[in-house]
């Protein structure tokens, strides 16, 4: 009996790794969760942080103190988040001006306080 129980719980355990396993191997939701803690970042006025969290090809073309200066005369006038919603996640292995890779495209629809509709687009890259 204690065999069997074992055998019932290793299973279990077994399809819950795999079904965890395949839902995180999905690049397309990997990026959603990484550019979801970028944005959290950028949104909070944590803009150093968002830098450093960048993938190195963004860190090769801007410095920090470009990105910190383009952040704070962009975001700034633009007032605080109201909503940001998804409107698909497209991935590819190629993307304009970057060495081919891995890239999931994310444009989101965003509402500032005094900017109503606008799209941001987070291309999140393998690595």
């Amino acid at each position: 009996m204690k065999t069997r129980i074992q055998s019932v719980v290793a299973l279990i355990f077994a399809l819950l790794f795999s079904i965890f396993s395949t839902a995180q191997s999905k690049p397309e939701e990997l990026a959603q969760q990484s550019a979801g803690a970028w944005l959290a970042l950028v949104d909070a006025g944590k803009y150093a942080a968002s830098w450093d969290q960048a993938a190195e090809l963004f860190k090769a073309a801007v410095t920090q103190n470009q990105w910190l200066s383009a952040l704070n005369s962009t975001r700034s006038p633009l007032g605080k988040l109201v909503s940001r919603k998804l409107k698909s996640a497209t991935y590819t292995k190629m993307f304009p001006g970057a060495p081919d890779s891995e890239y999931v495209v994310l444009p989101y629809d965003t509402s500032r306080e005094h900017k109503q509709s606008a799209v941001e687009t987070i291309t999140p890259t393998l690595g």
